[in-house]
C-alpha cells in the first residue's frame, strides 16, 4: 500500500502546492504527472509483485476514500485557482493541464474502484466524484453494460478494430449513457423503486454547473468544463486502450463466451500503475470485479500486454495512423484463438 499511497499523494500535494504558492509550483503536478512519472517507468521495476492471493487491504479503502474527499477541493478550488488568473497567464495553463490529467487519471481511477466497493457509502461517493466531473452516467453504465457485455459489439465502450480514438469516443459517450439508462430502467421496471440514478447525475450535474457560475462567473464555468470534458477524454481513452480490437467469441446468436484474460490489455509498469490505481491490470479486474486494487494481478502468458505504459499509449491513440501502425497487428494476434475457438 505504500506504493499507492506515495505516488498518488504526492501528486495531489504537488497540484494542492501549485494552486497555493503559483511560482515554480505551478507545473509541479503537470511535470511529475508527466515526465516524472515516464522515466520513473522506464527506471523503476518494470511490474511489482503480486500480492499473495486471498490477502485483504483495509488500507486500499482508506486511500479510495481519501483520494475521493481530496478529488472536490481540487476540482472546484483548482477552478477557482485557476479562472482568477491569481498567478499568471502560463501558470494557469500549466496549473489546468496538471490539475486535468491528474482528474483524468486519478480520480476517474479511483472513482471507478469506489463504485465497485460493497458498501453503499463509497459507491456513493464514487457517483458524486463521477458526477462532479458530468459523467455521473458512467457509474451506471460501467457495472451494469460495460462489465457485462465488454469485448463484444453490445458494448459501446469495446473499440473496435480498426476503429480510430475520435469516432470511438463520441460513440462511446452516446452509446454508454443510452445503454446505462436502458439498463437502469429495465431494473426498475421489475425490481428496484426509488428515485432514478439518471435524475440523480442530471440534478448533481445543474446544480454543480450552477453553482460554479454563480461562485466564479463565466470564467469559471469555461475552466470548470473544461477540466470536466478533459477527465472524461482520458476515461474514453482508457477503456479505448485496455479493450481495442479483442472480442469474445461467439458462441450463438446474441451470445458471447465468458470474458477471459485474452479480452482486455494489460500495462505492467510500476509506477504509472500507481498513479492509476492499479488501473492497467484490466484483465484481472473483469475477472474479479470486486477486488480490491492492490490485490489485481498480472499474468504476462494469458494476458495482452501493451508496448508502453498505459498513459503513453493514451497519447499514441490521439492520433489513429500511428495507433493502428501500434496495435493492429497485436490485435489481430489476440484475436485468432478467439476466430478458431469460435
Amino acid at each position: 500500500m505504500a506504493r499507492f499511497t506515495i505516488i498518488t499523494l504526492t501528486g495531489a500535494a504537488l497540484l494542492a502546492l501549485g494552486l497555493w504558492q503559483g511560482g515554480a509550483w505551478a507545473g509541479a503536478g503537470l511535470f511529475y504527472i508527466t515526465v516524472f512519472t515516464f522515466f520513473m517507468d522506464k527506471i523503476a521495476a518494470l511490474a511489482a509483485p503480486d500480492a499473495p492471493e486471498g490477502t485483504e487491504f483495509p488500507a486500499g479503502h482508506g486511500l479510495s476514500v481519501l483520494l475521493g474527499v481530496l478529488h472536490f477541493p481540487l476540482l472546484y478550488g483548482g477552478a477557482a485557482v485557476i479562472a482568477s488568473g491569481l498567478h499568471g497567464v502560463a501558470p494557469s495553463v500549466l496549473l489546468f493541464f496538471g490539475l486535468a490529467l491528474f482528474l483524468g487519471q486519478v480520480s476517474n481511477s479511483n472513482a471507478h474502484e469506489l463504485i465497485h466497493r460493497a458498501g453503499r457509502a463509497p459507491r456513493r461517493l464514487g457517483v458524486a466524484v463521477y458526477v462532479s466531473l458530468l459523467f455521473g452516467h458512467h457509474a451506471s453504465a460501467h457495472p451494469r453494460v460495460h462489465h457485462v457485455h465488454a469485448a463484444t459489439d453490445r458494448d459501446p465502450n469495446s473499440a473496435r478494430l480498426g476503429e480510430g480514438f475520435w469516432h470511438f469516443a463520441a460513440r462511446a459517450w452516446r452509446g454508454s449513457f443510452r445503454e446505462g439508462l436502458r439498463a437502469e430502467s429495465a431494473l426498475r421496471a421489475t425490481a428496484r423503486r426509488g428515485l432514478h440514478p439518471y435524475a440523480v447525475y442530471g440534478a448533481g450535474a445543474l446544480a454543480s454547473l450552477g453553482a460554479v457560475a454563480l461562485l466564479l462567473g463565466p470564467a469559471g464555468l469555461l475552466v470548470y468544463a473544461g477540466l470536466c470534458l478533459y477527465a472524461q477524454l482520458q476515461l474514453l481513452l482508457s477503456d479505448y486502450v485496455q479493450h481495442y480490437g479483442l472480442r469474445r467469441a461467439a458462441t450463438g446468436p446474441g451470445k458471447a463466451a465468458p470474458i477471459g484474460p485474452a479480452h482486455s490489455w494489460n500495462a505492467p509498469q510500476g509506477f504509472s500503475s500507481g498513479l492509476m490505481l492499479n488501473a492497467p491490470r484490466h484483465s484481472d479486474h473483469h475477472a474479479h470485479p470486486g477486488r480490491a486494487y492492490p490485490g489485481l494481478r498480472l499474468d504476462r502468458a494469458e494476458m495482452p500486454i501493451l508496448p508502453y505504459a498505459l498513459p503513453v499509449m493514451a497519447v499514441i491513440a490521439l492520433v489513429p495512423p500511428l495507433w493502428r501502425r501500434v496495435m493492429d497487428r497485436r490485435a489481430r494476434q489476440w484475436a485468432e484463438p478467439a476466430r478458431r475457438a469460435a
